[in-house]
Protein backbone atom coordinates (compact mmCIF):
# COMPACT_ATOMS: atom_id res chain seq x y z
CA UNK A 1 0.00 0.00 0.00
CA UNK A 2 1.12 3.47 -0.76
CA UNK A 3 0.42 6.66 0.13
CA UNK A 4 -1.15 8.04 3.51
CA UNK A 5 -2.04 4.29 3.93
CA UNK A 6 1.80 3.63 5.60
CA UNK A 7 4.07 6.68 5.94
CA UNK A 8 3.54 10.21 5.25
CA UNK A 9 6.61 11.68 3.15
CA UNK A 10 8.26 15.07 3.38
CA UNK A 11 10.05 15.99 0.11
CA UNK A 12 12.12 18.90 1.03
CA UNK A 13 12.34 20.78 -2.25
CA UNK A 14 14.31 23.36 -1.43
CA UNK A 15 17.42 21.35 -0.43
CA UNK A 16 17.24 19.34 -3.83
CA UNK A 17 17.46 22.28 -6.11
CA UNK A 18 16.88 25.98 -5.77
CA UNK A 19 13.40 26.85 -7.32
CA UNK A 20 11.95 29.02 -9.10
CA UNK A 21 8.63 31.00 -8.51
CA UNK A 22 6.52 30.56 -5.05
CA UNK A 23 2.75 29.98 -3.98
CA UNK A 24 0.30 31.99 -2.98
CA UNK A 25 -0.10 32.94 0.52
CA UNK A 26 -3.62 33.53 1.60
CA UNK A 27 -3.96 35.15 4.55
CA UNK A 28 -6.63 32.80 5.44
CA UNK A 29 -4.26 29.76 6.09
CA UNK A 30 -3.06 28.52 8.73
CA UNK A 31 -0.24 25.87 10.11
CA UNK A 32 2.37 25.11 12.57
CA UNK A 33 5.21 26.94 13.12
CA UNK A 34 7.64 23.67 11.94
CA UNK A 35 9.39 24.71 8.76
CA UNK A 36 9.70 22.05 5.92
CA UNK A 37 12.13 23.68 3.93
CA UNK A 38 9.87 23.47 1.02
CA UNK A 39 9.46 25.66 -1.73
CA UNK A 40 6.43 26.09 -3.83
CA UNK A 41 6.07 25.43 -7.67
CA UNK A 42 2.98 27.02 -8.33
CA UNK A 43 1.13 30.08 -8.82
CA UNK A 44 -1.97 28.87 -8.24
CA UNK A 45 -4.40 32.24 -7.62
CA UNK A 46 -8.00 30.52 -6.50
CA UNK A 47 -9.07 34.81 -6.68
CA UNK A 48 -10.48 34.50 -10.54
CA UNK A 49 -13.06 31.22 -9.35
CA UNK A 50 -17.07 32.75 -9.12
CA UNK A 51 -19.68 31.53 -6.20
CA UNK A 52 -21.32 28.88 -7.67
CA UNK A 53 -24.85 29.75 -6.18
CA UNK A 54 -26.58 26.48 -7.12
CA UNK A 55 -23.51 24.32 -5.24
CA UNK A 56 -22.75 26.69 -2.14
CA UNK A 57 -27.17 26.44 -1.78
CA UNK A 58 -26.50 22.61 -1.61
CA UNK A 59 -24.09 23.09 1.98
CA UNK A 60 -25.99 22.65 4.94
CA UNK A 61 -25.84 25.96 7.43
CA UNK A 62 -23.31 23.75 9.82
CA UNK A 63 -21.05 24.59 7.11
CA UNK A 64 -21.88 28.33 5.85
CA UNK A 65 -22.49 29.72 9.05
CA UNK A 66 -19.08 30.63 9.86
CA UNK A 67 -17.81 31.99 6.12
CA UNK A 68 -14.97 29.40 6.18
CA UNK A 69 -14.10 26.42 4.84
CA UNK A 70 -12.06 24.87 7.44
CA UNK A 71 -10.38 21.98 6.50
CA UNK A 72 -7.14 20.31 8.25
CA UNK A 73 -4.40 18.68 6.46
CA UNK A 74 -1.20 16.89 8.09
CA UNK A 75 1.66 19.59 6.82
CA UNK A 76 4.53 17.53 5.86
CA UNK A 77 3.64 15.57 2.73
CA UNK A 78 4.85 17.67 -0.14
CA UNK A 79 3.46 18.70 -3.19
CA UNK A 80 0.31 17.26 -1.53
CA UNK A 81 0.38 19.63 1.26
CA UNK A 82 3.34 21.15 3.19
CA UNK A 83 4.37 24.24 4.96
CA UNK A 84 6.13 26.68 2.41
CA UNK A 85 9.99 28.26 3.16
CA UNK A 86 8.50 30.84 4.92
CA UNK A 87 7.94 28.58 7.91
CA UNK A 88 3.75 29.08 8.37
CA UNK A 89 2.08 29.41 4.73
CA UNK A 90 0.10 26.06 3.65
CA UNK A 91 1.19 24.78 0.44
CA UNK A 92 0.21 22.08 -2.53
CA UNK A 93 -2.14 20.52 -4.71
CA UNK A 94 -4.38 19.66 -2.25
CA UNK A 95 -4.12 23.14 -0.64
CA UNK A 96 -5.13 24.62 -3.91
CA UNK A 97 -7.72 21.84 -4.36
CA UNK A 98 -9.36 23.62 -0.53
CA UNK A 99 -9.19 26.95 -1.96
CA UNK A 100 -10.78 26.11 -5.39
CA UNK A 101 -13.47 24.41 -3.27
CA UNK A 102 -13.78 27.37 -1.24
CA UNK A 103 -14.45 29.64 -4.25
CA UNK A 104 -16.83 28.02 -5.47
CA UNK A 105 -19.20 27.65 -2.37
CA UNK A 106 -18.74 31.59 -1.67
CA UNK A 107 -16.48 30.62 1.32
CA UNK A 108 -13.10 31.35 2.80
CA UNK A 109 -10.35 28.85 2.78
CA UNK A 110 -8.72 27.67 6.05
CA UNK A 111 -6.14 24.76 6.30
CA UNK A 112 -5.27 23.82 9.51
CA UNK A 113 -2.26 22.12 10.29
CA UNK A 114 -3.14 18.01 12.46
CA UNK A 115 -1.98 15.58 13.04
CA UNK A 116 -2.77 13.02 10.34
CA UNK A 117 -4.43 10.55 12.61
CA UNK A 118 -6.68 13.28 14.29
CA UNK A 119 -8.43 14.62 10.82
CA UNK A 120 -10.71 11.76 10.24
CA UNK A 121 -12.30 12.09 13.87
CA UNK A 122 -12.50 15.12 13.70
CA UNK A 123 -14.47 15.75 10.32
CA UNK A 124 -17.52 17.28 10.92
CA UNK A 125 -17.01 18.85 14.41
CA UNK A 126 -13.70 20.63 14.17
CA UNK A 127 -13.15 20.21 10.66
CA UNK A 128 -15.40 20.81 7.90
CA UNK A 129 -13.45 18.22 5.74
CA UNK A 130 -10.37 16.51 5.77
CA UNK A 131 -7.95 16.78 2.62
CA UNK A 132 -4.52 15.34 3.27
CA UNK A 133 -3.43 12.54 0.71
CA UNK A 134 -5.88 10.13 2.36
CA UNK A 135 -6.50 7.27 0.31
CA UNK A 136 -9.88 6.14 -0.26
CA UNK A 137 -9.29 1.83 1.66
CA UNK A 138 -12.58 0.07 2.48
CA UNK A 139 -11.51 -0.08 5.61
CA UNK A 140 -12.10 3.74 5.56
CA UNK A 141 -15.36 3.77 4.26
CA UNK A 142 -17.23 3.72 7.89
CA UNK A 143 -15.24 6.25 9.52
CA UNK A 144 -16.30 8.93 6.92
CA UNK A 145 -17.92 10.01 3.97
CA UNK A 146 -15.62 10.14 0.53
CA UNK A 147 -15.35 11.86 -2.60
CA UNK A 148 -12.29 10.72 -4.48
CA UNK A 149 -10.48 13.88 -6.16
CA UNK A 150 -7.26 11.78 -7.49
CA UNK A 151 -5.25 8.94 -7.78
CA UNK A 152 -1.88 8.01 -7.05
CA UNK A 153 0.51 5.06 -6.45
CA UNK A 154 4.48 4.02 -6.90
CA UNK A 155 6.33 5.19 -9.40
CA UNK A 156 9.98 4.66 -10.43
CA UNK A 157 12.16 8.22 -11.86
CA UNK A 158 15.61 7.17 -13.59
CA UNK A 159 17.96 10.45 -15.28
CA UNK A 160 16.45 11.91 -17.97
CA UNK A 161 16.43 9.37 -21.48
CA UNK A 162 17.11 6.22 -18.95
CA UNK A 163 20.83 6.31 -19.91
CA UNK A 164 21.79 3.11 -18.22
CA UNK A 165 18.31 1.36 -20.53
CA UNK A 166 16.70 -0.01 -17.15
CA UNK A 167 13.98 -1.86 -17.74
CA UNK A 168 11.23 -2.20 -14.31
CA UNK A 169 10.50 -5.54 -14.67
CA UNK A 170 14.31 -6.66 -14.38
CA UNK A 171 15.92 -4.63 -11.87
CA UNK A 172 18.49 -7.51 -10.86
CA UNK A 173 21.95 -5.73 -10.70
CA UNK A 174 20.53 -2.14 -10.19
CA UNK A 175 21.31 0.72 -7.93
CA UNK A 176 17.87 1.44 -6.39
CA UNK A 177 17.15 4.31 -3.77
CA UNK A 178 14.42 4.72 -1.78
CA UNK A 179 13.49 6.31 1.46
CA UNK A 180 14.21 5.12 4.59
CA UNK A 181 11.32 3.25 6.41
CA UNK A 182 8.32 3.23 3.58
CA UNK A 183 7.07 0.57 0.91
CA UNK A 184 8.92 1.21 -1.66
CA UNK A 185 12.40 0.38 0.30
CA UNK A 186 10.70 -2.68 1.55
CA UNK A 187 10.10 -3.25 -2.29
CA UNK A 188 13.12 -2.45 -3.19
CA UNK A 189 14.81 -5.48 -0.72
CA UNK A 190 11.71 -7.65 -2.01
CA UNK A 191 13.85 -7.31 -5.11
CA UNK A 192 17.32 -7.67 -4.14
CA UNK A 193 16.17 -10.95 -2.34
CA UNK A 194 14.63 -12.47 -5.09
CA UNK A 195 17.41 -11.61 -7.27
CA UNK A 196 19.64 -13.05 -4.66
CA UNK A 197 17.84 -16.54 -4.40
CA UNK A 198 17.66 -16.24 -8.27
CA UNK A 199 21.43 -16.25 -8.68
CA UNK A 200 21.22 -13.18 -10.87
CA UNK A 201 23.25 -9.71 -10.44
CA UNK A 202 23.07 -8.18 -7.29
CA UNK A 203 20.56 -5.81 -7.21
CA UNK A 204 21.96 -2.31 -4.44
CA UNK A 205 19.50 -0.91 -2.42
CA UNK A 206 20.71 2.28 -0.98
CA UNK A 207 18.17 3.94 1.45
CA UNK A 208 18.17 7.28 2.62
CA UNK A 209 16.09 9.56 5.77
CA UNK A 210 14.87 12.26 3.29
CA UNK A 211 13.21 11.25 -0.29
CA UNK A 212 15.09 14.22 -1.56
CA UNK A 213 18.21 12.32 -0.96
CA UNK A 214 17.25 9.29 -2.99
CA UNK A 215 16.26 11.53 -6.02
CA UNK A 216 19.72 13.49 -5.66
CA UNK A 217 21.35 10.24 -5.62
CA UNK A 218 19.98 9.81 -8.83
CA UNK A 219 20.54 12.87 -10.53
CA UNK A 220 24.32 12.55 -9.82
CA UNK A 221 24.69 8.97 -10.64
CA UNK A 222 25.25 7.27 -7.28
CA UNK A 223 21.93 5.45 -7.87
CA UNK A 224 20.40 4.16 -11.09
CA UNK A 225 16.56 4.26 -9.96
CA UNK A 226 14.29 5.73 -7.19
CA UNK A 227 10.92 4.78 -6.55
CA UNK A 228 8.33 7.03 -4.62
CA UNK A 229 5.27 7.45 -4.48
CA UNK A 230 3.33 8.92 -7.56
CA UNK A 231 2.96 12.51 -7.17
CA UNK A 232 6.25 12.97 -4.42
CA UNK A 233 8.28 11.36 -8.14
CA UNK A 234 6.20 13.79 -10.33
CA UNK A 235 7.43 16.55 -8.28
CA UNK A 236 10.96 15.07 -8.08
CA UNK A 237 11.14 14.80 -11.79
CA UNK A 238 9.75 18.92 -12.51
CA UNK A 239 11.81 20.24 -9.50
CA UNK A 240 14.81 19.09 -11.12
CA UNK A 241 14.17 20.59 -14.69
CA UNK A 242 14.50 17.91 -16.55
CA UNK A 243 17.55 15.72 -15.30
CA UNK A 244 14.71 13.28 -13.81
CA UNK A 245 11.73 11.21 -15.90
CA UNK A 246 9.56 8.34 -14.49
CA UNK A 247 9.73 5.33 -15.99
CA UNK A 248 7.26 2.19 -16.42
CA UNK A 249 3.36 1.91 -15.08
CA UNK A 250 2.11 3.46 -11.78
CA UNK A 251 2.20 0.11 -9.18
CA UNK A 252 -0.79 0.02 -6.33
CA UNK A 253 -2.95 2.43 -7.24
CA UNK A 254 -5.96 3.95 -4.93
CA UNK A 255 -8.12 6.62 -5.51
CA UNK A 256 -7.55 9.98 -2.99
CA UNK A 257 -10.54 11.42 -1.58
CA UNK A 258 -11.93 14.17 0.67
CA UNK A 259 -13.36 13.10 3.95
CA UNK A 260 -16.45 14.28 5.07
CA UNK A 261 -18.50 13.45 8.52
CA UNK A 262 -20.57 10.04 7.56
CA UNK A 263 -23.86 11.80 8.66
CA UNK A 264 -23.55 14.60 6.24
CA UNK A 265 -25.00 13.52 2.92
CA UNK A 266 -25.31 17.36 2.18
CA UNK A 267 -21.88 18.28 2.20
CA UNK A 268 -20.73 15.16 0.38
CA UNK A 269 -23.39 16.27 -2.63
CA UNK A 270 -22.07 19.35 -3.10
CA UNK A 271 -18.25 18.68 -2.34
CA UNK A 272 -18.77 15.92 -5.59
CA UNK A 273 -20.48 18.83 -7.54
CA UNK A 274 -17.97 20.81 -6.62
CA UNK A 275 -15.65 18.85 -7.52
CA UNK A 276 -16.91 18.02 -11.10
CA UNK A 277 -17.22 21.89 -12.00
CA UNK A 278 -13.70 22.30 -11.45
CA UNK A 279 -12.54 20.11 -13.69
CA UNK A 280 -15.51 20.84 -16.17
CA UNK A 281 -13.98 24.50 -15.98
CA UNK A 282 -10.02 23.72 -16.09
CA UNK A 283 -9.47 24.61 -12.77
CA UNK A 284 -8.42 20.90 -11.51
CA UNK A 285 -5.95 20.42 -14.66
CA UNK A 286 -4.38 23.91 -13.38
CA UNK A 287 -4.11 22.95 -9.86
CA UNK A 288 -1.94 19.40 -10.66
CA UNK A 289 -0.08 20.68 -13.60
CA UNK A 290 0.97 23.58 -11.45
CA UNK A 291 2.87 20.88 -9.17
CA UNK A 292 3.73 18.17 -11.72
CA UNK A 293 1.45 16.14 -10.65
CA UNK A 294 -1.02 15.62 -13.78
CA UNK A 295 -0.84 11.84 -13.01
CA UNK A 296 -2.96 12.31 -10.06
CA UNK A 297 -6.25 13.00 -12.15
CA UNK A 298 -9.17 11.53 -12.75
CA UNK A 299 -11.98 12.14 -15.11
CA UNK A 300 -15.03 12.35 -12.53
CA UNK A 301 -15.17 12.47 -8.77
CA UNK A 302 -16.80 9.48 -7.03
CA UNK A 303 -18.64 9.20 -3.73
CA UNK A 304 -17.21 5.97 -1.33
CA UNK A 305 -15.72 4.44 -4.43
CA UNK A 306 -12.29 2.68 -2.71
CA UNK A 307 -11.61 1.22 -6.41
CA UNK A 308 -9.65 3.29 -9.32
CA UNK A 309 -11.28 4.15 -12.60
Amino acid sequence: MSLRKSIAIALSAATLFALAGCGTTDDSDTASSTKSGSSSSSKFDASSIKKDATIAAMLPDSITKDGKLTVGAELTYAPAEFVGADGKTPQGYDVDLTKALAAVFGLKAETVSSSFDSIIPSVGTKYDLGISGFTVAKDRLSAANWVTYGKAGMTYAVKKGNPEKIDVKNLCGVKIAAQTGTVEEESAKETAATCKKDGKAETEVQSFDQQTSAATAVVTGKADIFYADTPVTGYAVKQTNGALETLGEDADVSPLGIAISKDDQKTTAAVKAAVEKLISDGTYKKIFDGWGAEGVMIDAPKVNDATVE
